[in-house]
């Protein structure tokens, strides 16, 4: 039995090589570059300064959108102009301008730091929400005079931890006076148009009863997060000897031009979700593991495309709602899969993720009696994933069509699709499975079961549904590229999305907006209860465990 929960041989040995496919995973890559990658072992899944204020007022164009003790209006603020042109066009030289934000979330109204190192003499900052604004997909809530820019000092590295400390003045104090709630990206323009980039800051909602919660993976952004030269998985050698043990929000986010893990594996989901106008809240890992009662009435709750850091509080916060009858989404694969510490840093409460890994034993926290900040499903103390989600993290890298198993499923509904029906690329870069050797909560159904080979391993694929005693709801796509296939159209050959053609994207769409819907108006188990079929797909319930 403690075997069965062990991560799989050379599991964390291969950690560094198996996540360089982050670049494959939210870039124009196709399946072409997954042989190179390695993997698939089984299962393996302050200092303020003298700040200068900007203050924010009234949206430009209009009166601020109505939110109230109700919380967000989703139809009324998507109903509002979008603003199309919020992306990074020009990004400009590496060190043009950067930042982040002191804080991951705040209430609307709060206020926040931006510290922001530039090699121009003033820039701005615009902050637009994030939506569907009739297609525009953002709404510029405010934007800034010019502020004056500084090139902040170098920054250090811990010798004991490898952790990436910045150290940089408060460049600006933002006031979120009549900012929505919702997820926003902040676009920093340098003067004269010498370079662009993000920082991500999410408003969040105060209380979630009755609503559909967006959670925003900050943690699992930060642990992929090499600014500095290190993250969790390796450091400027390449190597896993060489990765942080922890590592800082007090620095920007390398990837998508400082928006971090945001575009691709998010917003396309925020898009379709506030298009189709349910009752909405916004909040983040972070704010999930300190809230004890924030997820409480909520009707349902999103882990998005790529959700993979979790602590322990986090997944029992999930675990209580969904047993107090929260629907739960899965919208990804690898989710929950590693167990970690929050701790403070020198500019506040929660801004350092501990992740020792298979170095646990090193960790000061572990030896004052915290949890080991291992995969969820490894000793000391292992608590697979699966028994919150019903699938399972099996492995990486593959490229493989999504196989319809069950069309006449209810999430299905409008799809058009059949059984053995196969959609090209939808199946990767990592991928989930019902494995039954593992704690798995029953009845659960299998919707989609496609075979897939896994550096010479042959497996499946699972996207799977099952409902619990609270009347609770939870699905997971088993896909790690669910989200981004929301954008997919066209035939594929161009190679943007990996591939995925205008049929998985309407797929993909239906499915979730079918989803959403249901679990919106409450429990899905009541009106939706699973109709176990493990063994009819696997052919025997052995046939599931490995």
């Amino acid at each position: 039995m403690h075997q069965m929960y062990s991560a799989g041989p050379g599991a964390d040995g291969e950690d560094a090589g198996r996540r360089r496919f982050l670049a494959i995973a939210t870039g124009a890559a196709t399946a072409a570059g997954l042989g190179a990658l390695a993997g698939c072992a089984k299962g393996d899944g302050g200092h303020d300064g003298s700040p200068g204020t900007a203050s924010a007022s009234a949206a430009p164009g209009g009166k601020p959108s109505p939110a109230g003790a109700q919380g967000l209006d989703v139809k009324a603020e998507n109903a509002r102009p979008g603003h199309a042109d919020w992306p990074v066009d020009k990004a400009g030289p590496a060190r043009a301008i950067e930042g982040f934000a002191d804080k991951v979330s705040v209430l609307p109204g709060e206020s926040f730091g931006l510290h922001v190192s530039t090699t121009a003499p003033r820039f701005t900052v615009s902050a637009y929400r994030m939506g569907w604004y009739g297609g525009a997909r953002a709404r510029l809530v405010w934007r800034s005079e010019a502020l004056p820019g500084v090139r902040q000092p170098e920054h250090t590295v811990d010798a004991g931890t490898r952790t990436v400390r910045t150290r940089w003045t408060r460049t600006a104090t933002v006031t979120t006076t009549d900012w929505p709630e919702g997820s926003y990206l902040l676009r920093l323009e340098a003067q004269g148009g010498e370079g662009r980039r993000f920082v991500p800051i999410t408003v969040r909602s105060a209380a979630t009863a009755g609503r559909t919660v967006v959670v925003n993976a900050v943690a699992t952004w930060q642990a992929y997060n090499r600014w500095g030269g290190y993250g969790s998985y390796d450091g400027p050698s390449g190597g896993f000897a060489s990765r942080s043990l922890a590592v800082s929000f007090d620095r920007p986010y390398e990837y998508d031009d400082g928006a971090g893990l945001f575009l691709v594996y998010e917003a396309p989901l925020i898009a379709l979700a506030e298009r189709l106008g349910i009752p909405l809240a916004y909040t983040t890992t972070t704010d999930v593991a300190r809230e004890k009662r924030l997820l409480d009435g909520a009707a349902a709750v999103l882990s998005l495309g790529h959700d993979e850091y979790w602590s322990p509080d986090q997944r029992a916060h999930f675990t209580a709602a969904r047993d107090a009858g929260t629907n739960i989404a899965i919208l990804g694969a690898n989710c929950c899969y590693r167990r970690i510490r929050l701790e403070p840093s020198e500019l506040g409460p929660d801004r350092t993720l501990v992740c020792y890994k298979s170095s646990y034993e090193q960790d000061p926290g572990f030896k004052r009696g915290h949890p080991a900040t291992v995969d969820f499903r490894s000793a000391p103390g292992a608590d697979p994933e699966s028994s919150l989600l019903g699938v399972i993290y099996d492995g990486y890298p593959v490229d493989a069509p999504y196989v319809v198993t069950n069309p006449g499923h209810w999430l299905f509904e409008g799809t058009g699709a059949r059984a053995g029906d196969r959609f090209e690329h939808l199946v990767g870069v990592e991928y989930d499975k019902v494995n039954t050797g593992f704690p798995t909560p029953r009845p659960i159904e299998i919707l989609a079961h496609s075979p897939v080979v896994c550096e010479g391993r042959p497996s499946h694929q699972d996207t799977a549904y099952y409902t619990v005693a609270s009347g609770a709801g939870v699905f997971a796509t088993g896909t790690m590229r669910w989200v981004e296939a929301l954008d997919a159209t066209g035939d594929g050959r161009s190679g943007r999305n990996h591939g995925l053609d205008a049929r998985s994207g309407a797929l993909t769409t239906r499915v979730t907006e079918n989803l959403l819907r249901v679990f919106a108006a409450g429990p899905a188990g009541r009106t939706h209860p699973a109709q176990d079929n493990v063994n009819a797909v696997y052919g025997s319930s052995e046939s599931a465990s490995r």
